[in-house]
C-alpha cells in the first residue's frame, strides 16, 4: 500500500482495521491516545497520522491533522475530553488542540523559568499567545467545566473566611457557592494539580471545580483583602483616575505605542496598545472605572463631559513627568452599547525625521523616485495607503529632502506631526474657523514653490492640488487607497478629468508597514507547500532566498517581531500610462501597462523581496499585502529592484 502524503489520504486512513488495545500516551500524544481508547480512530490510523506530521514542514498538532483528514469532529473531541478529563498540563493541552504552537509554549516556559511565581496561563495571556476569554472558553467547552463570574458581594463570607488571603492569591481560586453540600470553587487554571490539592485540603475532596477569569478572581481576592463592601477594585476618586490616565500615557511612551484603545466591555474595561501596527492587550480594569476614565480624558481634551450620547473628538497636549517627552494626542470618543470607547493616537512632535535614503526603498526604485518625481520642478506626488501605513513619515522625508534656502515650502496639515525648521507649517483647527478649505484658498497667495497638503480628502482639495500644479507648483500629499493604480481610479471617480490627472500627477507611491523579524531570535524558515500555493510559486521561484521567522525572545516581548519595515509600490506616469488613463482603461490594464513599460514592482513583490532578505516574515507578507497579480520569480524581482543576490 502506497503511503499517502496529503490530506486527501483520509479515506484510506479510515479504511484501516480497528484495534482494541489502547495505546500508551506519549509526549504530545495524550488526546489521540484517548481517541483510540474511545474507538474514534484506530491505532494504525494514529500511527499513520504521526507519520504525516513528521513529514510536514509546518508545526501542526495531531488533533489538527485528524480534523483535516475528517477523522474527528469538534463535537466528538468535546465529548471525549468531557468524559475522560485528561491529566495534562494546560500548555500541553493548548498545543495538542492546535491553539498555540510548540515554539510559543517554549517561549512561555522560558519566561516562567525566569520567574517561578508566574502561572503559565498568566504568561500565555499577558504576552498575547492567547486571549484570556478564549482560553476560558476552551477549558469550559473542551473539558466540561462550568464558566462562572464570581462577584464579591454574592459570595458567602463564611466560605471565604476558611482560607487565608495569601493562599487564594497563590493558587488563584475562590469559593463561589454551596450546592447540595458541595462547594463550587472557581479556578483560574482548573488543570493545575497544586491548586486543586490546596482547595481539597480546605473544602474537602467533594468540591465542584469551575472556571473563572483570573481578573475576576483577583478582584474578589483584593476586595476580600481590603474588607471592602463594594465591587470596585480601586476607589474611583480624582487622584486615582488622574494617576491611571497618566500612567497609561507614560507606559505608552516607554513601549513605543502608536495608539491607545480604552474599551468598555460587558464585565471589564480593556486597555489595548497598538505596537508595531498590531493591537495587544495591555491590561484590564474593573468595569466601574470606564466612566471616570472617559470623563478625565474629556477634561484633558476640552470635550463636553456632560455629553454621553454623541461621538466627540478632541486633542490632548501632555508632558510626561517620567520621560520629559511632550505628547500631542488626538482623541476620539465613540458611543457603544457598553459605554464610551476612547481611542488616542500619539503624535510625537519631536519625532526623528527619516532621510529619504533610509525609508526602505529598493535601490532602483529609490533612484527613480528621487531623481524623477522629487527632482521635477512641478507636478503632484501622492503617497497612498491605508491608515497607519507610514504615509506621513514618507511625506515628511520628502519635504526634508527638498528643504533648502531657495525653496518656499508651505503646509496645511491636521495636525502638524513633525516640526521642520525652515518651512511654514499650518495646523488646521476647525473649532476656530481655520478649516482645510479656507487654508487651501490662502495657501497659493503665499508665493510657495512647494505645497504640502496633509491629505486629499474631497473633490475640492484634489482640484486645488491640480490647479496649483498647473500653475507651476510642486504638490506633495497623501491619499487613502489600497495601491498606487487604485489611487488613479479614485481620482477619476471623484470627478477629476482624465486629462488633468495625466498632465499633473508625477507619481503614485503606495506603501505599507510590516513588522520586522526580531534579529535577536531570527531563525531560518522553510515555506510550506500551502504558502507556495497561495503565492502562486513553485519551489524554484524563491531560490536563493534567506527567509527567516522570529522564535520569540525577551527583546521582542516574545512576539518574534521588533520594529517595522516599509513596503513600497511606485507608479510613474510615463507616456504609456498617461495614454491608458486618458483612454479610461481598467485598473488591471493600467497595472499591466505599468509593469511592462516602467517596471512597476507591486507591493506583494517588494514584500517578497524583503522577506527573501530576512527582514520580514513570509506570513506577514501574505497576511498584510494585496495580491492583484501573480508575483514574478525572486531572481527577476532582484534584477528589477537593483538588488544583489
Amino acid at each position: 500500500m502506497t503511503e499517502p502524503t496529503t490530506p486527501s489520504s483520509g479515506e484510506l486512513l479510515r479504511s484501516l482495521p480497528a484495534t482494541s488495545t489502547p495505546p500508551e500516551p506519549q509526549n504530545g500524544d495524550t488526546i489521540t491516545s484517548l481517541l483510540v481508547a474511545q474507538g474514534i480512530i484506530t491505532q494504525e490510523q494514529r500511527t499513520y497520522i504521526k507519520r504525516i506530521k513528521a513529514k510536514l514542514v509546518s508545526d501542526r498538532s495531531l488533533v489538527e491533522i485528524c480534523k483535516e483528514l475528517r477523522l474527528l469532529t469538534n463535537q466528538q473531541l468535546s465529548q471525549v475530553l468531557k468524559q475522560q478529563r485528561p491529566n495534562i498540563r494546560i500548555g500541553d493541552l493548548l498545543v495538542e488542540l492546535g491553539h498555540i504552537r510548540h515554539g510559543e509554549l517554549d517561549a512561555a516556559l522560558a519566561i516562567q523559568g525566569e520567574n517561578r511565581q508566574l502561572k503559565l496561563g498568566d504568561i500565555l495571556v499577558e504576552y498575547g499567545f492567547i486571549d484570556e476569554h478564549r482560553l476560558m472558553e476552551i477549558l469550559a467547552t473542551k473539558l466540561g467545566y462550568p464558566f462562572v463570574e464570581p462577584v464579591f458581594a454574592g459570595i458567602d463570607r463564611e466560605l471565604l473566611g476558611r482560607v487565608p488571603v495569601k493562599m487564594y492569591a497563590q493558587h488563584a481560586f475562590v469559593p463561589v457557592a454551596r450546592d447540595a453540600g458541595r462547594v463550587i470553587v472557581a479556578f483560574a487554571d482548573p488543570l493545575d494539580l497544586q491548586d486543586h490539592e490546596a482547595a481539597d485540603r480546605v473544602f474537602g475532596r467533594e468540591i465542584l471545580p469551575a472556571i473563572a477569569t483570573r481578573q475576576a478572581i483577583r478582584e474578589v481576592i483584593e476586595l476580600y483583602r481590603r474588607g471592602a463592601r463594594r465591587s470596585t477594585v480601586q476607589e474611583a476618586d480624582d487622584s486615582t483616575i488622574i494617576g491611571i490616565v497618566n500612567s497609561l500615557f507614560d507606559e505608552a511612551v516607554q513601549q513605543g505605542v502608536s495608539d491607545i484603545h480604552i474599551e468598555p466591555m460587558k464585565d471589564r474595561l480593556r486597555i489595548r496598545f497598538r505596537r508595531d501596527g498590531v493591537l495587544g492587550v495591555h491590561k484590564e480594569m474593573g468595569r466601574e472605572l470606564a466612566a471616570p476614565v472617559a470623563t478625565r480624558l474629556k477634561v484633558m481634551a476640552e470635550a463636553d463631559i456632560a455629553e454621553r450620547r454623541r461621538h466627540q473628538d478632541g486633542r490632548i497636549f501632555y508632558e510626561s513627568p517620567v520621560s520629559g517627552m511632550a505628547l500631542d494626542l488626538r482623541v476620539s470618543f465613540y458611543i457603544t452599547v457598553h459605554g464610551e470607547k476612547v481611542v488616542l493616537r500619539l503624535m510625537n512632535k519631536q519625532g526623528e525625521l527619516l532621510d529619504i535614503d533610509d525609508i526602505g526603498m529598493a535601490p532602483r526604485m529609490l533612484q527613480q523616485f528621487r531623481d524623477g518625481a522629487l527632482a521635477s520642478p512641478s507636478g503632484i506626488i501622492v503617497v497612498t495607503g491605508p491608515t497607519g501605513a507610514g504615509k506621513t513619515t514618507t511625506l515628511y522625508s520628502c519635504v526634508n529632502h527638498l528643504n533648502d534656502l531657495e525653496a518656499s515650502i508651505i503646509t496645511a496639515e491636521e495636525p502638524v506631526e513633525y516640526v521642520i525648521d525652515g518651512i511654514s507649517q499650518c495646523s488646521i483647527n476647525p473649532k476656530i474657523g481655520l478649516t482645510f478649505t479656507e487654508t487651501l484658498r490662502h495657501i497659493v497667495r503665499q508665493d510657495p514653490d512647494i505645497i504640502v497638503m496633509g491629505e486629499v480628502r474631497d473633490t475640492f482639495s484634489a482640484e486645488t492640488a491640480i490647479q496649483a500644479s498647473l500653475t507651476g507648483h510642486k504638490v506633495l500629499t497623501t491619499f487613502h487607497t489600497e495601491d498606487a493604480v487604485g489611487g488613479l481610479l479614485r481620482l477619476l471617480n471623484m470627478g477629476i478629468e482624465a486629462f488633468l490627472i495625466a498632465s499633473t500627477i508625477s507619481c503614485m507611491l503606495a506603501q505599507r508597514l510590516l513588522r520586522r523579524v526580531c534579529q535577536h531570535c531570527a531563525a531560518p524558515y522553510v515555506p510550506t507547500p500551502e504558502e507556495y500555493r497561495r503565492l502562486g510559486y513553485t519551489h524554484g521561484a524563491l531560490a536563493g532566498a534567506s527567509l527567516q521567522s522570529g522564535r520569540g525572545c525577551a527583546a521582542c516581548r516574545f512576539t518574534g517581531y521588533q520594529g517595522r519595515v516599509g513596503i513600497f509600490e511606485l507608479l510613474t506616469l510615463n507616456d504609456e500610462v498617461k495614454e491608458a488613463v486618458l483612454a479610461r482603461k481598467t485598473v488591471q490594464d493600467i497595472r499591466r501597462i505599468s509593469i511592462d513599460s516602467s517596471g512597476l514592482i507591486t507591493l506583494l513583490e517588494d514584500g517578497i523581496a524583503k522577506a527573501a532578505r530576512g527582514e520580514v516574515s513570509l506570513a506577514e507578507v501574505m497576511r498584510r499585502l494585496p495580491r492583484p497579480v501573480l508575483p514574478r520569480p525572486l531572481h527577476e524581482l532582484r534584477r528589477l529592484l537593483g538588488e544583489s543576490p
